[in-house]
């Protein structure tokens, strides 16, 4: 983010670097239109580099409290899905933006109010994946996530967890053993040092993984037993953002590779 090197050098990256797939960022997209760029020749280009478009990155404040802010925010997330769709992107992460200082919302209204994101996702198939924000005043753990998740009654409800965000809400990581087999298509992979705790921790924290104190063993045998899981680097360490970024793609991919035990391969 730091680099600001815009979509396109960022999906030529990631192909370079020999990633999969590539996570974008819905403020990416929109620079890139402004700027002249169209959807079909984006699409092309990843296509074209043999990259798929597994997810995005947005923030539409569609769990808020206020009537107004909430509907302007599902109208916001319908524009980003019908993008996302010509993009032959099926996902969309659904974070509690808007919703992160001030404790004690309704679980069940967030529900009703994920379902309703749910729907709209339905018409176009791209569908919201529930995130843990641990930063966040509300949904910052699992079982607020799983809360949420469970009593929005849509069928195709994901989650999507979060190794620092897991820790930084406080949750325990064996919750991810009762997750069921679809319940997450999306990870994001990463880790963090033992200091700062707990309390201070921030997201420019984030280390590579295996170069801090996660249970990352642990946390992918416990996820493999799920869907075909999606590992998802993310990291916003600022001093990464004065390397070269060819070079830290390829670093991540291959601290994930090592990430994941033998007994996975």
């Amino acid at each position: 983010m730091g680099q600001n090197l815009g979509i396109e050098r960022e999906i030529e990256i990631a192909a370079e670097a020999g990633y999969d797939g590539i996570e974008v960022w819905i403020r990416s997209i929109e620079a890139y239109l402004e700027a002249g760029g169209t959807l079909t020749d984006l699409k092309k280009k990843a296509s074209d580099l043999g990259l798929s478009i597994e997810n995005a990155i947005g923030f539409a404040q569609w769990i808020v409290d206020d009537n107004d802010t909430r509907s302007a925010a599902l109208e916001q997330a319908r524009r980003e899905m019908d993008m996302l769709s010509a993009l032959g992107c099926t996902r969309i992460a659904a974070p509690p933006a808007g919703a992160t200082k001030i404790p004690g919302l309704s679980l069940d209204a967030a529900a009703e109010r994920f379902r309703a994101l749910c729907d709209i996702g339905s018409q176009n198939g791209v569908m919201p994946q529930l995130e843990i924000w641990g930063f966040s005043a509300n949904l910052s753990k699992l079982s607020e996530v799983l809360y949420v998740a469970s009593e929005c009654g849509h069928p195709d409800t994901r989650i999507l967890p979060d190794a620092y965000h897991l820790y930084k809400g406080g949750s325990d990581f064996d919750g991810l053993k009762l997750l069921s087999r679809n319940a997450v298509e999306i990870f994001h992979l990463n880790d963090y040092p033992s200091n700062p705790g707990r309390e201070e921790i921030g997201d420019a924290d984030r280390v590579y993984p295996g170069e801090g104190v996660a249970p990352l063993g642990q946390i992918l045998e416990d996820l493999a037993g799920a869907h075909p899981t999606i590992l998802s680097l993310e990291l916003f360490n600022r001093s990464y953002w004065k390397d070269d970024p060819l070079a830290v793609a390829k670093r991540g991919l291959e601290a994930m590779k090592n990430a994941v035990p033998s007994s996975l391969n």
